[in-house]
């Protein structure tokens, strides 16, 4: 037996009970873009009941037709225990290890981060200055000073909502494995500020016409305890991470890391580890596009022509299937891309529990992402988890 887990970076399904808390009271982002498009083209999603997990997370019938389909899939929701709506958080909380602490974050004043860091990092990484130097989005901000930093060798630095600090260079003016480097330093001194993570946001292309490459690195502080990657591995099964999960969790608990660019390349990489994955192990895939290219840049459309295109390649998936294999399809936050700002909102997310073997049944509102992973850990036979409930 093998258990994949298909996260859909960003599937929001609906706002949490606590989402005033975040300024997220009414954030949604499934059932915006199926709003806004009055209908998507999802038929595999639909049938392993996304539309049914809508319904139970927000109370809204976006098709009446459908809801009266049973579901394929064990179907639910869940809330977040942890105290943020990032991306850390969401991951390690699924694997059975919640953020309990607050993070660190920096204030939206300008400029935004304390003299002290940033002249320790101008020091430490012998850089003639920085960029930036506030809240923004990524790609406003390599529009608003990638000239400058071209001609300057100063980095952009930057951060978000999130409990982070982003330094964006041009590649091939400043360096990636340059930019690694300054990134590994910061990573260093923000230990005292308690911020999850340092993300490395090389671009490359000419003034007015620059766009991100696929180089992107997180550089994550390590989860709070051990989690259903470190169970399996020290069972002596495969872990095997693919996309960003590897920096997510710090290159903790993995026994293979593959990376990719793009969902379509992603979905390729897990599709062929349906052939060659050995029994009992676990491949996480992360799908960043939803959030990184569309939830973030408030993209309603390409998010739902992304939704389209994943589905597509779910059915391919679920044919490739072996009859003891164990399938999740999930989040770890959400990002409604017809929010106010360009921040992620604090929403549930989908539980979608599905191969040849799993009885489709409701599991209903859970209380904690970690439910998923120890459903998981019961299922790959390992030591039970910290926290969570198996829910099958």
């Amino acid at each position: 037996m093998r258990a994949f887990i298909l996260l859909m970076d960003s599937f929001g399904v609906g706002a949490t009970p606590d989402a005033h808390l975040y300024q997220d009271e009414g954030a949604d982002t499934f059932g915006h873009i199926w709003q806004a498009r009055n209908a998507l083209a999802i038929p595999h999603l639909i049938s392993l009941g996304i539309l049914h997990v809508a319904h139970l997370s927000t109370g809204k019938v976006h098709s009446v037709e459908h809801l009266k389909l049973t579901p394929k899939a064990a179907w639910g929701c869940a809330a977040e225990l942890s105290k943020g709506k990032d991306t850390p958080s969401g991951h390690w909380e699924m694997t059975g290890a919640p953020v309990m602490f607050e993070w660190g974050y920096f204030p939206k004043t300008i400029p935004t981060f304390p003299d002290e860091l940033i002249n320790q990092l101008i020091e430490k990484a012998k850089l003639p200055g920085i960029l930036g130097n506030k809240h923004a989005s990524g790609t406003d901000i390599i529009e608003e000073f990638g000239e400058e930093h071209i001609h300057s060798g100063k980095p952009i630095v930057y951060t978000s909502a999130d409990s982070v600090l982003q330094i964006a260079v041009h590649e091939e003016h400043f360096g990636l494995q340059r930019l690694y480097e300054v990134c590994e330093i910061a990573r260093e001194l923000l230990e005292p500020y308690n911020i999850g993570r340092v993300i490395a946001r090389p671009f490359a292309g000419d003034v007015g016409k620059f766009y991100r490459t696929g180089n992107r690195k997180d550089l994550s502080v390590l989860p709070p305890k051990p989690t259903l990657l470190d169970y399996l591995k020290e069972a002596g099964q495969e872990v095997i991470a693919v996309g960003k999960i590897g920096d997510i969790f710090a290159h903790q608990g993995t026994t293979q890391e593959i990376k990719a660019n793009g969902n379509d390349e992603l979905f390729a990489k897990t599709l062929a580890l349906q052939a060659t994955a050995p029994d009992g192990s676990l491949i996480f895939t992360n799908f960043v596009d939803f959030d990184m290219l569309y939830g973030h840049r408030r993209d309603i459309d390409g998010y739902a022509k992304a939704l389209e295109n994943f589905d597509r390649h779910l059915g391919e998936f679920i044919r490739g299937m072996k009859e003891d294999d164990i399938a999740v399809i999930t989040a770890d936050h959400g990002c409604d891309p017809t929010w106010p700002g360009s921040d992620h909102t604090r929403e549930n997310i989908p539980i979608l529990i599905f191969g040849p073997k799993i009885q489709p049944i409701a599991l209903g509102h859970r209380a904690s992402f970690a439910d998923i992973g120890q459903t998981l850990a019961k299922y790959l036979g390992v030591k039970p988890l910290e926290h969570g409930e198996a829910m099958l």
